[in-house]
């Protein structure tokens, strides 16, 4: 029996669909991301699964229970599900230990207690319990949220963009620690993001939106290795694109050919390289320039990263630059001649006009 499911799942705001025949299934612990761009429906999708947006067309299960759909409509507060939004929303009148408690009223005393108490130390902020919600940084009130959320240990816990508000350095911090608190805890989550590498961190599995639809749903490595079309290629980062006509089951491209299965001979198609691809190397003076070679433009220390802007020498003047991406510290001067090497799991090939493309 899967944790949470949504089954073909629609929902327009007037004339706008928002999400269009989405069907998801979550199992027992796992964490998942929904992924997209701003309107893309993702956020529409949880408040569905939460009850806090009306079901329109399809149903809702949660532990095998129909929760909305076939003329059903649970409450949020009787479908034992956990929310974080991006406001934390804690009553500032009330200490830590007093938010924590708020939707554990129906519990004895002693219970009521104890749950709050179990659910500061699985979030580290035990020692708060006295405090009021002034007196805590933004990640510790993001802490006190999700302890909140937990405390009634809810079926399913629900995630729309909640490290959002915080600072890119105590973000990277509050996050780590959030996903070691639903592993422990064992919650299964769905969460809101329109942050790949964040999603890429929090989740086992994501199911990336486009215009209310879900585009491709796997695994991180799965997306970013194996992506379905251009779009989900391109979300997770900067690409190099390049077009090219297929000729014996490839495509020419300056840096090499890239294998072109399943597409006709003659196909026009884009390829898209990511700069970690470009393998470099410099060419020693008085050797002859090797096929592939490029000239740098700049070069850029991006921290645990260099950026080099890069013009292939088989292409002419004012042909689009690329873009290489190399691990640690790698400037070399402008102009430099380099070889590149290709690595071919990181290029993909897509229709460049689908009614021509074979396969």
């Amino acid at each position: 029996m899967s944790a949470l499911s949504l089954e073909h799942v629609s929902h327009a705001f007037g004339d706008l669909l928002a999400v269009d025949d989405l069907s998801l299934t979550l199992e027992h612990g796992e964490v998942v991301c929904l992924l997209g761009p701003s309107g893309c429906g993702k956020t529409t999708a949880l408040r569905v699964a939460s009850g806090l947006e009306p079901l329109q067309q399809g149903r809702v299960l949660i532990e095998g229970e129909v929760v909305a759909g076939e003329g059903r409509e649970r409450p949020p507060e009787v479908r034992s599900v956990g929310l974080v939004f991006q406001d934390y929303a804690l009553f500032p009148h009330l200490t830590i230990a007093d938010n924590v408690a708020f939707g554990l009223r129906r519990l004895a005393a002693a219970e009521r207690r104890a749950r709050v108490a179990d659910a500061l130390a699985l979030v580290g902020m035990a020692a708060s319990a006295g405090a009021h919600p002034h007196m805590l940084s933004g990640g510790q009130q993001q802490r006190i949220a999700l302890a909140r959320a937990l405390a009634p240990q809810p079926r399913v816990m629900l995630l729309d963009e909640p490290f959002s508000n915080l600072d890119a350095r105590l973000r990277q911090q509050v996050r780590d620690d959030t996903l070691h608190v639903l592993k422990r805890s064992g919650t299964t989550t769905l969460m809101v993001t329109h942050d790949p590498e964040e999603a890429m961190f929090m989740a086992d599995r994501i199911a990336l939106m486009r215009e209310g639809r879900i585009v491709q749903l796997g695994t991180p490595a799965n997306l970013y290795y194996q992506p379905v079309d251009a779009f989900v290629a391109s979300f997770f980062g900067e690409i190099n694109s390049l077009e090219g006509f297929v000729e014996a089951g490839e495509v020419a491209t300056p840096f090499g050919a890239v294998a072109a299965d399943g597409f006709a001979e003659g196909s026009a198609v884009q390829v898209l390289i990511r700069p970690e691809a470009l393998h470099l190397s410099p060419v020693e003076d008085g050797f002859p320039l090797p096929p592939h070679s490029v000239a740098v433009m700049a070069a850029r220390l991006m921290g645990r990263t260099s950026l080099v802007h890069l013009r292939s020498l088989e292409l002419p003047e004012g042909a689009p630059h690329f873009h290489a991406r190399v691990p640690g510290r790698f400037l070399p001067p402008e102009n430099q001649r380099l070889a590149v090497a290709l690595d071919r799991a990181q290029a993909f090939v897509f229709p460049r006009d689908p009614a021509r493309a074979g396969g």
